[in-house]
């Protein structure tokens, strides 16, 4: 290997190091001498490898300019890397569940205030349900998948979220404000959310949250299928499936701090 390119291979390898020592510290950040100490490092390396990540958003520091912490801009990093890992976890998940009820399964997970459809697999039964395609978004709490990512927030969330969709879910004539508190509530009760024709009155679909270790919604898993596949007892049936492979990712999923409550932890 080239001279110039051992010493880049060594620059964002060290460059790492100083990433995963401000990841571990508190609140406060930490000073270019903690650092370098963590590290190994003299200060003048370690300075200058601080400045090209405040460069490129990886770290910023307060506003004495003293202490350093990592930067928002590893936010979107984490996230992205965060939703490839639970969308190849679930490809199995997905894969059992159309094959064991023959119908289609969607795999949701929250962008914003939006639910992203990231993952869909159909079954083997002749009449298909396609409502979402991958890639669709649509207002948290329109549709099954959607909302039970919404209604397994806290209180306060669900609150600000039906305020903040109201135009955008004003296209879904069913899922006004009044309506769409009634199903958090009815899936709060029964610990799934289910849409009874909402959407296309022939088709039904029943979902349940993807709960990590943490206790935090990070996904949803949804069945859909015609309106007569979708009720009892055969929807019991569906909602032991879901649940069943929903505890299994969840757990996979596991206990673990990402960059996105890192950072959040730093901006308080």
């Amino acid at each position: 290997m080239p001279e110039t390119g051992v010493a880049s291979v060594q620059t964002i390898g060290r460059a790492s190091m100083v990433l995963k020592v401000l990841s571990e510290s508190d609140s406060e950040g930490m000073r270019l001498s903690d650092v370098a100490l963590a590290v190994g490092l003299g200060k003048s390396t370690v300075s200058r490898l601080l400045r090209a990540l405040i460069d490129v958003g990886y770290v910023e520091t307060d506003e004495l300019g003293k202490r350093y912490r990592l930067g928002y801009c590893l936010y979107n990093l984490g996230h992205a890397a965060r939703r490839f890992h639970i969308i190849e976890l679930a490809r199995p998940a997905l894969s059992r569940l159309a094959t064991s009820t023959d119908d289609t399964i969607f795999l949701s997970l929250r962008d914003g205030d939006q639910a992203h459809c990231v993952a869909r697999q159909t079954g083997a039964y002749p009449i298909r349900t396609l409502t979402l395609s991958v890639g669709d978004r649509r207002p948290l709490g329109v549709g099954a998948g959607s909302l039970a990512l919404l209604a397994f927030e806290p209180e306060s969330e669900t609150d600000r979220i039906i305020s903040t969709t109201r135009e955008a879910r004003r296209p879904f004539a069913a899922f006004d404000d009044a309506a769409l508190r009634e199903m958090i509530r009815a899936a709060r009760a029964r610990g799934y959310a289910f849409n009874d024709g909402h959407i296309v009155s022939a088709m039904n679909a029943v979902g349940v949250p993807v709960i990590d270790a943490d206790g935090r919604v990070v996904a949803a898993l949804s069945v859909a299928a015609i309106r007569e596949r979708v009720a009892p007892p055969r929807l019991d049936e569906m909602v032991a499936l879901l649940r069943a492979e929903a505890l299994q990712l969840g757990s996979m999923i596991g206990r673990r701090r990402d960059v996105h409550e890192l950072v959040a932890t730093e901006k308080e």
